[in-house]
């Protein structure tokens, strides 16, 4: 196959994957507390020349090549829900969750209780304080959380505050080195776990996806008119290609 075709589909490749990186935004735009994935490239030299009569940097070319994605953690807008069970964290930290029998994360504070009384996430996965679960008695009510996770309410006809627990909020060297294990959940990955000290939980409110919708779909156009415009450019190549094939085969011998 000749390079400028090899070329071509190397980067009709990445721009395959690119688009499913961007499809995957765009379908979890309105999803709480979603982080965008966004697309890694690098250039690859490389030549299938075996010929002696080349010379030097004629032997090398240049391909596209796709490295990897990247998380973007930044942090998404926080929407007023006057849910006092809806929390989102101010800050790079995460909510400590129980999920399928081991300790995962998430960003989205969408809670609820369960029949017995536990904080769990929209999926029915248990929420961790710094002591475990976190349960509620049925008399509780006015419910608060302070910035610091600790959960306090009035039972029954009770005047003075009972700690329900304390919301364990999980901070990371580096977040982006989480896994994303789908469901909005995160496993600890190749980060390394450390003290929270700068994150805050605000009660009634939710953390939205931090996808930019409008950028999103404008680079999807892009990527499309680069796709279309590799293939007229492949497909040029190949009729000249069978162009002169034809023209050989009427030279005289």
């Amino acid at each position: 196959m000749q390079n400028a075709l090899l070329i071509g589909l190397s980067r009709q490749m990445t721009l395959e994957r690119q688009m499913d990186v961007i499809a995957n935004n765009v379908a979890n735009a309105n999803t709480n507390g979603f982080k965008a994935d966004h697309s890694l490239f690098e250039e690859y030299l490389n030549s299938n020349a075996r010929e002696d009569n080349f010379v030097g940097s004629d032997r090398r070319v240049s391909y596209v090549q796709d490295r990897g994605t990247f998380r973007d953690v930044g942090q998404g807008p926080m929407e007023p829900t006057n849910n006092p069970l809806d929390m989102a964290i101010d800050g790079n930290a995460f909510f400590a969750v129980q999920a399928n029998g081991a300790e995962l994360y998430t960003r989205d504070g969408k809670f609820s209780l369960n029949s017995t009384g536990q904080l769990v996430t929209s999926d029915g996965n248990l929420v961790l304080g710094t002591g475990g679960p976190i349960t509620f008695q049925p008399t509780d009510h006015d419910i608060n959380v302070a910035p610091d996770g600790t959960i306090t309410v009035l039972e029954g006809t009770a005047k003075t505050d009972s700690i329900r627990g304390k919301i364990r909020m999980a901070s990371f060297d580096d977040p982006a080195k989480l896994t994303k294990l789908g469901a909005n959940l995160y496993s600890v990955g190749s980060a390394t776990q450390q003290a929270n000290t700068k994150s805050s939980v605000r009660q009634g409110y939710i953390e939205k996806s931090n996808v930019n919708s409008v950028g999103e779909m404008s680079r999807m156009v892009e990527i499309m008119r680069s796709y279309t415009a590799i293939a007229s450019l492949l497909q040029q190549q190949s009729d000249l290609h069978k162009s002169a094939i034809e023209k050989l085969a009427d030279v005289p011998a």
